[in-house]
């Protein structure tokens, strides 16, 4: 009998399997999460993938606004929330603004990123990174992502920058393909998961460029220790929502410069002298006032936030659990430096079980249970096709094979 004579069997038994992985897996992920789920919402007819929970003070804090007439953006609800947000988060200044997207827009012009600049990102995030950027004229250059935390891959951003940027005379980065001047790097701590930001500082430490922190989806999540939002030199977060604390809408600007948080105060509210009745504005501004309204839901949601986490973090634990011996598929789990607020929980694919993404999210949201992929990648996108690209080739192979599955708080 020749040598290899038993590999076609062996190369037949392969794709048996296989075939029976891509016939069953779906199934399979559909029965673990009904495994894994309890409580009201889990036994609605549908699950939802983030629905926001309110169980607090919330009717008491909404009701004395409408009835004092303190509704739009001036209230003690407004102070009180940025205080307490500061206070969790342990920065020094917290600014309540409208939404997540205005709060990056102000990071970056508070980091003086101009028309024409370039600014780092991942391509794997969501648009709002991108559009921020945009706002400011400035060109997004969209850099690849690593599977670990999710988010930017700090060993490639090394690699890319010697490739293609310079330092100048002037100090600062510049994209020699370009001529334009890369002035910032914002890494988003996707899904939750922190990323690792010291190795990030580095690299903005080595080429002169600004670290902004898109921390929309990280509120309650550690890097080291530290709440996110403490080693860039500002941070925007979000409160949409399907957020771990929503205000409605809304968002944040985190920074430990008070100087900056003073200025980041002064754009966000049209630029307005103090004054008894008289209307001074000193700068070109935008009206990126939080209403009280807003602001008091958040406060309400800030004094349920611990307890929030908690539930999220043992519906986490359990999801782990119950995939740990499922084949094709993985839980995504914090990394080893960070605490994770698991704003959305997170299925991998392994590679080569791309084509089971689109089965599993078919079979879940068939019988009502609520899932996602991760976001088109930036680059794909028609107004962002034109801009810088590095090698995006883990963002691609992540955004194939990850799945957001139902993560609310109480599920």
């Amino acid at each position: 009998m020749p040598q290899n004579a038993s590999a076609p069997v062996v190369a037949t038994a392969a794709v048996t399997s296989q075939n029976t992985l891509s016939a069953t897996l779906p199934q399979t992920v559909v029965e673990t999460l009904r495994a894994v789920l309890h409580g009201p919402q889990a036994a609605a007819d549908f699950v939802g993938l983030h629905v926001p929970t309110f169980k607090g003070n919330e009717w008491t804090y909404l009701k004395e606004c409408i009835d004092t007439g303190w509704v739009s953006s001036v209230g003690k609800f407004v102070d009180r929330f940025e205080a307490d947000l500061a206070a969790f988060c342990g920065v020094e200044r917290a600014i309540a603004v409208a939404n997540g997207t205005a709060a990056l827009h102000i990071c970056l012009l508070l980091s003086d990123v101009r028309r024409d600049d370039e600014v780092l990102m991942p391509a794997l995030t969501f648009v709002a990174t991108a559009n921020a950027v945009s706002y400011c004229g400035a060109v997004p250059h969209f850099v690849d992502s690593e599977e670990t935390t999710l988010g930017v891959d700090a060993d490639k951003l090394a690699a890319h920058l010697a490739a293609t940027a310079e330092r100048r005379a002037d100090g600062f980065a510049y994209n020699r393909a370009t001529g334009r001047r890369i002035k910032a790097l914002v890494p988003m701590h996707a899904f939750g998961h922190p990323v690792d930001l010291d190795a990030l500082d580095a690299i903005c430490q080595e080429w002169n460029i600004t670290l902004i922190e898109d921390a929309a989806e990280s509120l309650g999540s550690y890097y080291k220790g530290k709440h996110t939002g403490n080693v860039g030199r500002i941070a925007a977060l979000s409160f949409n929502g399907n957020k771990v604390l929503t205000t409605g809408g809304g968002g944040a600007i985190l920074t430990n410069d008070v100087e900056l948080g003073r200025r980041a105060k002064h754009l966000t509210t049209t630029a307005k002298v103090p004054h008894r009745w008289e209307f001074v504005h000193d700068e070109t501004a935008y009206n990126y006032r939080m209403p009280n309204l807003n602001a008091a839901l958040g406060c309400a949601q800030l004094e349920q936030l611990p307890g929030f986490l908690e539930q999220k973090r043992d519906l986490a634990a359990r999801y782990a659990a119950a995939f740990a011996d499922v084949p094709g598929i993985r839980f995504v789990e914090e990394p080893a430096f960070g605490r994770s607020n698991y704003w959305l929980n997170c299925l991998l694919l392994d590679k080569g079980q791309e084509i089971q993404r689109d089965l599993i999210l078919a079979a879940t949201n068939d019988v009502g249970l609520m899932t996602r992929p991760a976001w088109e990648l930036m680059s794909r996108l028609p107004m962002y096709a034109h801009c810088p690209t590095a090698d995006l080739s883990g963002a691609e192979s992540i955004a194939a094979r990850l799945i957001n599955i139902p993560s609310t708080v109480g599920l």
